[in-house]
């Protein structure tokens, strides 16, 4: 938990930096202006296209999370291995969502032309500079600027919750933990006063 849960904040607080970009994509009816989405896509590609040294210390916060899960699961504990279990499942989750949604929705962003120029290779420009994906039942789907930014504003939602779904098995793990440790003490302190009442009887019998 020492490494786990500080990495899974820090990734929760880079998340609600992007929650201003987010919230009138997904929960307002207000219609969304053109200069909104260049705002936005202004950010993606600042991050994006942010220093090496930003994202390899991104890499190594993620590292220390998979490290902190790895060693708790070595210990000997039924608590450590559904928490920990739990935990890592929902972290390698995260990590995909990141790496599948969010990093390709960047990229997308940075290239000339933003979202409407395609963000995958199965994509070509449609009419009005819209992303066109090849689909399975209907041959093509028509994604346009608006709808693609939406997506990626949607991982960025899903993602927090999967992270505090971490934070919250943490949690349950340290409090179990401890009301266990409190049960062990209880039932140690009755036994030694029981041990004592037995021997202060004997030595009345004995008197």
């Amino acid at each position: 938990m020492l490494t786990s849960a500080p990495a899974t904040c820090f990734f929760l607080g880079i998340l609600f930096a992007s929650f201003p970009y987010d919230f009138p994509l997904l929960w307002t009816s207000a219609p969304v202006t053109p200069e909104f989405l260049d705002h936005m896509e202004s950010h993606l590609r600042q991050v994006y296209h942010s220093p090496p040294l930003i994202s390899r210390m991104l890499h190594i916060i993620v590292f220390l999370g998979f490290l902190g899960f790895f060693t708790k699961l070595f210990r000997p504990s039924e608590a450590n291995v559904l928490f920990d279990g739990g935990s890592l499942i929902l972290y390698v989750i995260g990590c995909g969502v990141y790496l599948s949604n969010i990093v390709t929705g960047m990229r997308a962003a940075s290239q000339p032309g933003g979202m409407a120029a395609g963000s995958s290779g199965n994509r070509r420009n449609g009419a009005g500079g819209a992303g066109v994906y090849e689909g399975v039942l209907t041959g093509e789907v028509v994604l346009g600027r608006e709808d693609s930014l939406r997506v990626l504003s949607a991982s960025h939602v899903i993602l927090a919750l999967v992270l505090v779904g971490v934070l919250v098995l943490q949690a349950g793990q340290w409090y179990a933990e401890r009301k266990e440790a409190e049960e062990v003490a209880k039932a140690e302190k009755e036994a030694g006063e029981r041990r004592g009442s037995g021997a202060a009887a004997v030595a009345k019998k004995k008197n």
